[in-house]
């Protein structure tokens, strides 16, 4: 693990020593291995048959958590907006706004 920071360290200071414009083409070197890595990873997950197996309960589980995580937001913005107003209607005017 060690190895791999200090090889990931090495290479951020070497693309900040190399940040002129002569290098451009990296970014996209990298943008197109990138998606290269993605398709494998999808090739590979997809003949993993425990893999395949699951995606049923996988999805399930995302959904529900999706869900929760929507749910949880919406509340926490109605307990946030619930303390603002009251803090804006005990501010002593009798609620009366300029």
């Amino acid at each position: 693990m060690f190895t791999v920071i200090i090889i990931m360290l090495a290479g951020m200071g070497l693309g900040y020593v190399l940040r002129a414009g002569r290098f451009a083409f990296v970014r996209r070197a990298v943008t197109v291995l990138v998606w290269l890595l993605l398709f494998l990873l999808g090739v590979e997950v997809g003949t993993n048959p425990r893999v395949v197996g699951g995606i049923g309960r996988l999805g399930a589980e995302a959904a529900v958590l999706a869900v929760a995580g929507v749910l949880g937001s919406a509340v926490m913005a109605w307990v946030l907006y619930r303390v603002v107003r009251g803090a804006r209607d005990d501010d002593g005017d009798g609620g009366q706004r300029a």
